[in-house]
Formats: C-alpha cells, sequence, structure tokens
C-alpha cells in the first residue's frame, strides 16, 4: 500500500491507469488492483471510466488519490510506514 500511496502521490492530480502504476511500483495486478479497489471503498482513491486514446481500444479504468488520499500519503511519507497497519483499508 505505501508503494501505491507514494506512486499516486507523485502526480496526485493526475489519472493514471492501472498498467502505468505496474510499471511504476512493480506490484503485480492480484495485488495492484485488489488494493485499488480496497482503498476506493475506503474514499483514498476514486476511479473512473476513460475512453481509450486510440480508436478501437476498450475503455479503462483511471485512478487518483482523493484528499483523504493525498493526506495518508503525506502523513505516511511525515511519519514512517507504522501509521498504515493503523488505517489500512482490511
Amino acid at each position: 500500500m505505501i508503494a501505491l500511496l507514494n506512486a499516486l502521490a507523485v502526480r496526485a492530480q493526475e489519472w493514471r491507469h492501472g498498467y502505468d502504476i505496474m510499471k511504476e511500483t512493480g506490484l503485480f495486478s492480484g495485488t495492484l488492483y485488489p488494493l485499488l479497489m480496497r482503498m476506493t471503498e475506503h474514499g483514498l482513491v476514486e476511479a473512473e471510466w476513460r475512453e481509450p486514446a486510440q480508436p478501437g481500444r476498450p475503455a479503462r479504468h483511471a485512478y487518483r488519490l482523493t484528499a483523504s488520499g493525498l493526506e495518508l500519503a503525506q502523513q505516511v511519507h511525515r511519519e514512517g510506514a507504522s501509521l498504515v497497519g493503523k488505517v489500512s483499508p482490511a
């Protein structure tokens, strides 16, 4: 979760596709997407369908941190990983 928070916080206002996040963090899809879903359920991440940039490609989900998610990312950066265990989505 820390790697995901850090990756999303770098460009907090930018919508990011899961594949790009996987490449940046090294997380596998079986780890990344469940984390994104739980973080979305807890109001830390928002997700939306994005139309493809190229015709003929499927629509994809894009993700970005909410204000609460950015606040948590900043707290984790300041206070360290011990904070994540206290607020991590189960």
